[in-house]
């Protein structure tokens, strides 16, 4: 393989962009000696508040935590159906089996996120909430999920981990349902240094919860009101996220102007790239095409020095995980299908448009387009 030219991640590009602030964080929450549960995570929160515009932002330990938190302050366990989609990260499907509902799949539309129309027919008397997944950092067709929700009494929570900037009809992913969840894994576009992730709701009660829960059910530090988790953003995460938001913007700014090199540039017509609608905002967590004969693509695009990932190869419910809720190969064969074909290609901001270009010259020869 030639030597790398356009790399896929871009972590250590990103300490050299922002080193002098970051160690500024470090040194300022260092300093202090105090690293849990400061008012640093209490300042993020609300920063996230008014950035999403929900009423309340609660950190927590990852992504996946606050997806189980939010269901178990929805009262979401045992005996409970919880609709979802089958492409997402594995993460989707195990918060709600962690918490011992069942998830029900519903096939995807071919922008990957879930098929709003193919939802009623899934609904049964156990089913007790919707589990969309704003997948690559597309908000879903929330307005025909909430109503199918109100019509029928169910709870949303969405899977908004990669959605942080993202909007459907100028609203922020997250804030529809009765709860959302965001991760800040280091490849998200707002991203910690390790782990981290927040629930977002309008909800006093919900909040309240939660608030609860993360912190082992500790209403003061001698007073325990329920057996809750270890579930808090570490301080130091919370400083440099609280910075980092600054530059969201600027981050989805440069990742949309990668994007749309791609698109004017990529010329195969063996390669789908979903269009955004007019009412959509990506905040292009990933760039996810559809291509033809993929595998020996992404084999091509290596051989040229161009790292891509596939996001991902097998769809939730066909993992051995999730054996025990009787799926089979064709029960959803949209979302197979696309399993066969994605391809992750590199748009990260640090990416000049030169290298986007060469990535995307590197896909039409492969194709001879």
């Amino acid at each position: 393989m030639s030597d790398i030219k356009v790399p896929f991640i871009d972590l250590q590009q990103r300490f050299v962009e922002e080193r002098e602030e970051l160690m500024a964080c470090v040194e300022r929450v260092l300093s202090k000696g105090h690293l849990v549960m400061t008012p640093e995570v209490f300042e993020f929160e609300q920063k996230v508040v008014e950035y999403t515009g929900a009423k309340h932002c609660v950190s927590c330990g990852n992504g996946t935590d606050g997806l189980m938190l939010a269901m178990w302050a929805l009262g979401i366990g045992k005996g409970d159906e919880v609709i979802t989609t089958p492409i997402s990260f594995v993460a989707s499907t195990g918060s709600i089996a962690h918490v011992g509902a069942t998830p029900v799949y519903v096939d995807v539309r071919d922008d990957q996120n879930i098929d709003p129309t193919l939802i009623e027919a899934k609904i049964t008397p156990k089913t007790k909430a919707i589990l969309p997944v704003h997948w690559g950092g597309r908000v879903a067709d929330m307005n025909a999920i909430m109503a199918i929700a109100k019509k029928h009494n169910l709870k949303i929570v969405e899977d908004s981990a990669q959605s942080m900037g993202a909007y459907y009809y100028d609203k922020h992913g997250g804030t529809f349902g009765d709860a959302g969840t965001i991760s800040t894994h280091p490849l998200k576009n707002l991203n910690a240094v390790g782990d981290g992730g927040m629930m977002l709701t309008n909800d006093d009660e919900i909040a309240a919860k939660v608030r609860l829960y993360r912190n082992h059910g500790l209403q003061d530090r001698d007073t325990c009101v329920m057996y809750g988790v270890n579930s808090r953003l570490d301080v130091l995460n919370a400083e440099i996220l609280k910075y980092r938001l600054t530059r969201l913007d600027d981050v989805i700014a440069r990742r949309r102007r990668n994007v749309s090199i791609y698109q004017d540039k990529i010329k195969a017509k063996q390669v789908y790239i979903p269009p955004v609608r007019d009412y959509e905002k990506h905040s292009y967590v990933m760039f996810i095409v559809q291509a033809e004969n993929r595998d020996a693509l992404k084999a091509h695009l290596e051989s040229r020095g161009v790292q891509s990932l596939v996001y991902y190869g097998t769809p939730l419910h066909l993992h051995p995980a999730a054996k025990r809720y009787g799926y089979k190969r064709g029960d959803l064969p949209v979302a197979e299908r696309m399993a066969d074909r994605v391809l992750a290609l590199p748009h990260h901001q640090n990416l000049s448009p030169e290298q986007v270009a060469i990535a995307a010259a590197a896909v039409n020869e492969f194709y001879g387009a």
